[in-house]
């Protein structure tokens, strides 16, 4: 029994041991950390973040580089983003998170000022009937914090970490309204194309019905051949219908985007535009500069790191200077005794002792905060480098289907003009010459898929590599 008691009062002693080690740790460690100033983390996997990217178009010049009004050089485009970037929601929201970052960083600055307000009193005392006694006195009071281990100037650093993340949040809303009012513009071109391509197809589809008929009257086509292509000629109407109310519905969804009324929308046509030729995507280091949302991100970090620098400055003491400076009538008469200057001075020392494991969780608070934010940086990181990965494929392939379909459409079109000449100078019929056409009708419409499916993958490098902010 005795020994079971020793053991728990060892143990007891221990633990309260432990306690107290950790604590002290804990005040040790804050000693070097109120003064410090954020570095960036060195194991980053940023070498690393491009997959299969050709060493030719990794240059230290980037897409990213280019303005959007350098990119996009469609008139129409360049004044439609003009007005998303005035009268958007989200941009507006963004400026004015920036606007209360600001203000928030002036009020840190100011803390370091002493803050002085006035105190006039006045009083009028009368006993018994006696006349009244005037007593006044004119004066102020000033307070002073001494910013000796560094909490007001931790809190003036994070308000400016900060005010940084909200301004590259701003980028960052700005760089994806750019681009999806590009990539919904280029939509609207992308669907008028096949709005063309499909009336035209539901043009050949009616000159069939009427061949058909044609060759019904003469015996050599029967009602299931007429009403076969009457039924997809009806089927090529239906789909100018869809096609109509998509775009329709998208102007609506652009004319929201852009922050003005639902009205048509003024654009060019897709086969007018232009792109360069070749892309460099730069360095992966430069994503750290240029991605507005990796910056915020690693802005935040720089909070969260100023936030525990201020959380282990809550273990030292708070000096404080007061003072108070004014005129008064010492007797209260005002008029035999003019009065005279009243002056104090007054220093304080707030040594935290009982908030001991307070200012200790609140210090584990911010460490865990700050790993959060440390993480989510570098997921970021790895978000923005499988962005650009997956926006470069996207661009190699399109530019290389697209270059089957264009030969492709040369080929069919030149096998529609053959088949025109047989059915003229030989024994083909005019139903293989439509059969051509709407081959070549087709392939035309893939054609078109794959240039916006280009457009896309243009457009998503661009913001994937950060442009757009300028």
């Amino acid at each position: 029994y005795n020994l079971i008691c020793k053991n728990k009062i060892i143990t007891a002693e221990t633990q309260e041991k432990n306690k107290k080690e950790e604590f002290y740790k804990e005040w040790s460690l804050s000693s070097c950390g109120i003064y410090t100033n954020y570095h960036r983390p060195e194991s980053l996997p940023v070498d690393s973040l491009y997959r299969d990217v050709p060493k030719a178009i990794q240059d230290t010049a980037s897409l990213a580089d280019l303005s959007w009004r350098e990119l996009f050089t469609d008139s129409l485009l360049v004044k439609w983003i003009e007005v998303g970037l005035e009268k958007n929601s989200d941009i507006q929201t963004a400026r004015l998170l920036t606007e209360e970052a600001q203000a928030s960083l002036q009020a840190s600055r100011l803390a370091f000022l002493p803050s002085v307000s006035l105190a006039p009193q006045g009083s009028l005392n009368s006993f018994g009937g006696t006349n009244p006694t005037k007593t006044y006195s004119l004066g102020g009071t000033a307070e002073w914090e001494i910013d000796a281990f560094g909490g007001l100037r931790n809190a003036k650093k994070g308000s400016r970490a900060a005010l940084e993340a909200n301004r590259a949040y701003e980028q960052a809303v700005q760089t994806q309204l750019v681009a999806t009012i590009a990539e919904t513009y280029y939509s609207l071109l992308a669907l008028d194309r096949k709005l063309d391509i499909t009336r035209e197809t539901a043009h050949r589809w009616e000159e069939n019905v009427r061949t058909m008929k044609a060759l019904k009257r003469a015996g050599e086509r029967d009602d299931a051949a007429v009403a076969q292509a009457e039924a997809s000629r009806l089927e090529a109407e239906s789909a100018v219908l869809s096609l109509e109310k998509q775009i329709h519905e998208l102007e609506n969804s652009f004319s929201t985007l852009l922050g003005i009324v639902p009205t048509e929308i003024e654009r060019g046509r897709l086969l007018e535009l232009s792109f360069p030729e070749k892309l460099s995507v730069g360095v992966p280091v430069q994503l750290l500069g240029r991605r507005p949302d990796v910056r915020q991100a690693e802005w935040q970090l720089a909070e969260a790191f100023y936030a525990t620098n201020k959380a282990r400055s809550s273990f030292y003491p708070q000096i404080t200077l007061s003072g108070s400076a004014g005129w008064t009538n010492s007797s209260g008469a005002g008029i035999v005794n003019p009065g005279d200057w009243l002056l104090s001075a007054v220093g304080s020392l707030v040594q935290p002792l009982f908030n001991r494991g307070r200012n200790i969780s609140n210090l584990k608070i911010a460490k865990a905060q700050q790993q959060e934010t440390l993480v989510a940086f570098r997921q970021k990181l790895l978000d923005a480098g499988a962005e650009v990965n997956n926006a470069l494929t996207q661009w190699q392939t399109a530019r290389k289907s697209l270059e089957l379909d264009r030969r492709k459409v040369e080929t069919l079109e030149t096998a529609v003009r053959s088949t025109q000449l047989l059915m003229e100078y030989g024994n083909t019929n005019y139903l293989e010459v439509l059969t051509a056409r709407q081959t070549l009708l087709q392939a035309q419409l893939t054609e078109v898929s794959d240039k916006y499916e280009e457009i896309q993958g243009v457009i998503g490098l661009y913001h994937a590599l950060g442009g757009g902010s300028r």
